[in-house]
């Protein structure tokens, strides 16, 4: 089995990156850019393994069958960094210490391979310090970056990658992995539709009910709004949904950390920890923390793109394009209410929606925000 076959409705990247794998010099710094569920970090990692690859012909690097491929795919080769970051930014210290880690020397392959994912959340001081490192590289290191556009990643830093740009998969694409998977069709093809063909998401819908049930809920709610009360409700709800989400993360992770970094230290339980190591402590709370504010905003982010997709539909109904519904099992109550309203409303509250997205992601009170663009969701009959 290929790497390449990870990578699902991308025929023009992998030829690209192939090309790329089997030459005996390669660019030294790659962009990867692509919307969400695009497979950006799979064909990162795609490309790490083929580089890496023991397979003399180079044709077939990728092979997926050798030492190196299956180590790689499995993150623990040892020419291969592969970082990522819970946080909602890449910070300075830990951009410093994957230039370091770069002027290492391969030990096993012919490549030292840096993927950074998220590289979008790198604010400008931190894209700095990496900008150095991808101007003059080792001539042993290559640079795997992922941003979901090219615009997200510092232009001097963009200006000096090899640019590589990911699709949105074709339905049929994933509904044919998620069946490969050993999902039923029917199954498969509504969770395909659902995620807009994240990959990652149309997973998630086919293989856990209480996702679905969750996305049923979020999606029925911008329609059945009658009152400022329930408005408010709602809000209060899925900003309540998104904390659940992050409080259930903590608890089966940060005692866990917590007590591997203790043992790290050598500190015995209720044994006085000296400063130094308090420090250490404090640092890996604070992280946790970070993590958490992550996950409670990319929950509301998701539910702000499932709410988008039913005044899309709304939309598609009122303008009559003809155009296939992503909700197609709410058809009747969005046709009953696009009946009801006008498209420059709908319009309007796709604007809101666009605006939530873009207030969450900074210090603004989710609840505030989510109350403001549900009260404008109600609707009287």
């Amino acid at each position: 089995m290929s790497v390449w076959n990870n990578l699902v409705g991308q025929p023009d990247v992998v030829q690209q990156l192939q090309q790329a794998a089997a030459a005996e010099r390669t660019t030294h710094a790659w962009l990867l850019s692509g919307p969400p569920g695009s497979g950006r970090s799979t064909a990162a990692l795609a490309f790490a393994a083929a580089l890496l690859c023991e397979e003399p012909n180079p044709e077939h690097r990728g092979c997926g069958q050798c030492k190196s491929c299956q180590t790689v795919l499995s993150g623990s080769h040892a020419d291969l960094t592969h970082f990522s970051t819970e946080n909602l930014s890449i910070k300075i210290e830990e951009a410093r210490e994957l230039v370091v880690k770069a002027q290492d020397r391969p030990a096993v392959g012919r490549w030292r391979v840096m993927i950074v994912e998220d590289a979008d959340r790198m604010p400008e001081r931190t894209s700095n310090v990496l900008l150095k490192a991808i101007e003059e590289p080792p001539p042993h290191t290559i640079w795997l970056l992922c941003a979901p556009s090219p615009v997200d990643v510092l232009v001097t830093i963009r200006s000096r990658c090899r640019p590589v740009k990911l699709r949105v998969p074709h339905l049929s694409d994933v509904v044919q992995l998620l069946v490969s998977e050993g999902i039923p069709e029917d199954l498969a093809f509504h969770c395909a539709s659902l995620a807009q063909g994240h990959i990652g998401i149309a997973r998630r819908l086919a293989t856990i009910p209480e996702a679905r049930a969750r996305r049923e809920a979020v999606v029925r709610m911008p329609i059945s709004l009658r009152s400022l009360p329930s408005a408010m409700k709602a809000a209060e709800d899925l900003v309540q949904i998104a904390e659940e989400e992050a409080n259930a993360d903590a608890e089966a992770r940060n005692e866990v950390e917590k007590n591997q970094l203790m043992t790290a230290l050598g500190i015995q339980e209720g044994e006085k920890i000296n400063p130094s190591m308090r420090s250490q402590l404090r640092q890996l709370e604070e992280d946790q923390k970070r993590r958490a504010r992550r996950i409670k905003t990319d929950t509301l982010d998701r539910f702000l793109i499932d709410i988008q997709t039913v005044f899309r539909d709304i939309l598609t109904l009122q303008l009559g394009t003809g155009s296939p519904l992503i909700n197609t099992h709410l058809a009747q109550d969005l046709q009953q209410y696009a009946a009801q309203t006008t498209g420059v409303k709908t319009l309007e509250r796709l604007d809101a929606v666009t605006l939530t997205r873009r207030r969450i992601s900074t210090n603004a009170s989710a609840k505030l925000v989510f109350e403001a663009m549900m009260a404008g969701f109600v609707h009287e009959r």
